[in-house]
């Protein structure tokens, strides 16, 4: 049974860094795509970042970019976001999420909910200023 497992979310002030970890019980191809998302209350659901997994290309929405940075460790099929220059506006519970044979996608539908079959339960992110 796929499952994704975030951790490290928590409250922090503006300006301040967090790293969001997924860990991934997903069998792990190359054409996997990995993202985080993101839901504030009474607000529809956001791409925040991608990566694939064959080449390691990522992509961001504007928000994130220069801010954050998406990686991964393939032996330990674990996804990260590390999440700079926090602002209160990045508020919001950030969820993981991965789909398989992604190659295809376009970067805008690779940051779009509806594109990702599994999906985590999420971990919450406060920024105060």
């Amino acid at each position: 049974q796929a499952q994704l497992v975030e951790s490290g979310g928590g409250s922090v002030e503006t300006g301040g860094s967090l790293r969001l970890s997924c860990a991934a019980s997903i069998t792990w191809y190359s054409t996997n795509c990995m993202a985080w998302f993101r839901q504030a209350p009474g607000k529809e659901r956001e791409g925040v970042a991608v990566i694939y997994s064959g080449t390691s290309t990522t992509d961001y929405a504007d928000s994130a970019r220069g801010r954050f940075t998406i990686s991964q460790d393939n032996t330990k099929k674990t996804v990260y976001l590390q999440m700079n220059s926090l602002k209160t506006e990045d508020t919001a519970m950030y969820y993981c999420a991965a789909v398989p044979g992604c190659g295809m996608f376009t970067n805008l539908q690779r940051l779009e909910p509806s594109t990702y079959l599994y999906w985590g339960k999420g971990t919450q992110v406060t920024v105060a200023s």
